[in-house]
C-alpha cells in the first residue's frame, strides 16, 4: 500500500520533475514513427476519407441557399419526408403537432449545436452502427444519443447519469461498466455504446415494441408498466402517453425530430463542423504500463487537451496499469507503437527517480505545546530541536516570557523515514570505496571553490540535485534553523539547483 502511496504521489509532482535528470531530454525529443508504416496506415483509410470528404463544395450549400438563411417548410413536407424514412424503419416516425416543436428545436433554434452534433456523427456512429447491427437492433436507435448527450461522451445530468448514453450507476454496473477513483467506463464510448446495446435488447425482450422501449430507456421499465396499469392494459407508447412522467411524454417525439433532422439537414442548410478526426482515423493500443496524460504529450508531441478528448474514460489523466486502453489517431497511435519499449523504459527511469525524491521529501510538521510551571524558552526550543527565536516569532512572546498553559505552535523539521529496500537506503553500502571517495572529494571541492578568501568561519556551498536542507544542515554539523537564519531565509523557504548557501 505504501509503495502504491508514492507513486500516486510521483505522479502528482510537478511537471517539472518530468523534466529533471534523466528526463529531460527525453521530454525534449519526441518519438517518430515507422515511415513506411505511417504511409501503409495512410493509405489503409484513405478510400474512406476521399468517399467521406468527396466534393466539399458539393456537400455545402447543396440547395444554393444563402449561407444565413434558415429554411422553413409546411407541415404536409414534414408529414411527407417523415412518411419516406417511417417506410424503411421498424419505429412509428410520425408526424404530429407535439413532433413539430422539437424539429423546429433542431433545425432552427439550435442551429449551431447540431452542426456540431452531425460532425461528432462522423466519429460515433460508424462504431454504433457496427454494434447495432452485431447485435441486430434498429440503426434508428444511434440518433438516441442525440437526445441523450448530444453525442457528447463527457455529458452529465443533474442526476448523476454519464456519457454518451447517459447511463446511471446502477444500471451502468449491470451491465458491466466500471466505475473507479480512475475511470469511468460509462464516458468510453466503445464500451458503453455496447452496453447500451444490450439494454435495449432487454427491454425490447420485456415490450416487444420499439417506440416503448424508447419510453422504457428514459424512464425505466417500471414506469412503463405501471403507466400499462393505468391506461388499462393499452400496449402503445401514444396510447399510454398520457399517463407517463412529462419528460418521457416529450422523449420519443423528440427522438423522431433528431432522426428527420439526422436525415434532412441539407434541406435545412445545416452541414457539420469539421471533426477532430473521423472513426476511420483512430486506432487503439493496451497500455502495459500506467502512464499519464503529461508524459503521452511529452513523447507523442500532442496536447494533453487532444488525450483527453480522444479517451474520456479517464478521470484523472492517468491511465492505470491493468490491460487499459489508449485510443488515438493513427499516426499518434503509430509512433507510440514503434518507440514503445524506449517509451516505457524512460517513463520506468523517471518514475523512480521521483518516487525516491518523494521519499526524501523533509517534512515540517505542527506541533500545539502546553506551557507546564518552571518552563523556559530555551528548555522548549532544545526539547524540539529549534532555536530560541523560532519560538518566539512564531507565537509572538514578548518580554514577560511564557505562562503556565499558554500554548506554543512550533514547526519540527521531520528526518524522512526511508524503506531499508529503498535506493537511498542502500546507496551508501552499494557505492564503491572509489565512489565514495569522489563523492568525499567533489563535496570538497563545492566547498573550498566556493570560500572567500581570508574567511575561516564561513563558507558557501552550492546546492546541487537532490540536496535539501536537512541533508546540508547533517553534512556539515548545523542545525536547519542555523542554517536558514544564516542564510536569512524562513522556514518555507524553496531550494534550488545552483542556489549558494552560506555555511559555518
Amino acid at each position: 500500500m505504501r509503495g502504491f502511496i508514492i507513486y500516486l504521489f510521483a505522479f502528482m509532482l510537478s511537471p517539472l520533475l518530468w523534466r529533471g535528470a534523466g528526463g529531460e531530454a527525453f521530454a525534449q525529443q519526441t518519438m517518430q514513427d515507422d515511415p513506411i508504416a505511417a504511409a501503409l496506415d495512410s493509405l489503409s483509410t484513405q478510400k474512406i476519407l476521399d468517399k467521406l470528404y468527396a466534393k466539399p463544395s458539393a456537400q455545402k450549400n447543396k440547395y444554393n441557399y444563402a449561407p444565413d438563411s434558415i429554411p422553413r417548410f409546411e407541415d404536409f413536407v414534414y408529414e411527407n419526408r417523415l412518411a419516406k424514412l417511417d417506410a424503411a424503419s421498424p419505429f412509428d416516425l410520425q408526424f404530429n403537432a407535439t413532433v413539430k416543436p422539437y424539429i423546429e428545436l433542431y433545425a432552427i433554434k439550435k442551429r449551431s449545436l447540431m452542426c456540431k452534433i452531425l460532425g461528432s456523427s462522423q466519429l460515433y456512429y460508424p462504431m454504433f452502427e457496427q454494434i447495432f447491427d452485431k447485435y441486430n437492433i434498429p440503426l434508428e436507435l444511434k440518433n438516441l444519443a442525440v437526445i441523450e448527450s448530444a453525442l457528447s461522451p463527457i455529458a452529465r445530468s443533474r442526476a448523476g447519469a454519464a456519457g454518451l448514453w447517459q447511463f446511471m450507476y446502477p444500471t451502468g454496473k449491470l451491465y458491466g461498466l466500471n466505475v473507479t477513483s480512475y475511470i469511468d467506463e460509462r464516458s468510453d464510448p466503445y464500451k458503453a455504446t455496447i452496453a447500451a446495446a444490450e439494454y435495449l435488447k432487454d427491454l425490447y425482450k420485456m415490450f416487444n415494441d420499439w417506440q416503448m422501449v424508447l419510453a422504457a430507456y428514459n424512464a425505466g421499465p417500471g414506469t412503463i408498466n405501471r403507466a400499462i396499469r393505468r391506461s388499462g392494459g393499452k400496449k402503445t407508447y401514444w396510447e399510454i402517453r398520457p399517463y407517463l412522467p412529462l419528460e418521457t411524454q416529450a422523449y420519443v417525439p423528440a427522438f423522431i425530430a433528431a432522426n428527420y433532422v439526422m436525415n434532412y439537414y441539407p434541406e435545412h442548410n445545416l452541414y457539420p463542423d469539421v471533426p477532430r478526426k473521423t472513426y476511420f482515423e483512430l486506432d487503439t493500443v493496451i497500455i502495459k504500463e500506467p502512464l499519464s496524460f503529461q508524459q503521452l504529450a511529452g513523447v507523442l508531441d500532442v496536447t494533453v487537451e487532444e488525450i483527453q478528448f480522444f479517451n474520456p474514460v479517464y478521470k484523472k489523466q492517468i491511465i492505470p496499469a491493468g490491460g487499459n486502453v489508449l485510443t488515438m489517431p493513427k499516426n499518434v497511435i503509430g509512433k507510440f507503437v514503434t518507440n514503445e519499449e524506449e517509451i516505457y523504459a524512460m517513463l520506468r527511469k523517471q518514475n523512480e527517480e521521483q518516487k525516491n525524491l518523494a521519499l526524501t521529501q523533509v517534512k515540517e510538521v505542527q506541533i500545539t505545546y502546553v506551557v507546564k510551571p518552571g518552563d523556559r524558552l530555551s528548555t522548549v526550543a532544545r526539547k524540539y530541536g529549534v532555536s530560541v527565536s523560532d519560538i518566539t516569532t512564531w507565537n509572538l512572546v514578548g518580554k514577560k516570557g511564557l505562562k503556565p498553559g499558554r500554548k506554543l505552535v512550533i514547526y519540527k523539521t521531520e528526518k524522512p523515514i526511508v524503506p531499508k529496500d529503498s535506493v537511498l537506503a542502500n546507496k551508501k553500502n552499494e557505492a564503491t570505496p572509489t565512489q565514495q571517495t569522489a563523492d568525499k572529494k567533489q563535496l570538497a571541492e563545492n566547498i573550498s571553490s566556493n570560500a572567500p578568501t581570508g574567511t575561516t568561519n564561513e563558507v558557501t556551498y552550492t546546492v546541487k540535485q537532490g540536496d535539501y536542507f536537512y541533508k546540508i544542515a547533517r553534512e556539515h554539523n548545523m542545525s536547519v534553523a542555523d542554517l536558514l537564519q544564516l542564510n536569512g531565509l524562513s522556514k518555507n523557504a524553496v531550494i534550488s539547483i545552483g542556489q549558494v548557501l552560506k555555511l559555518k
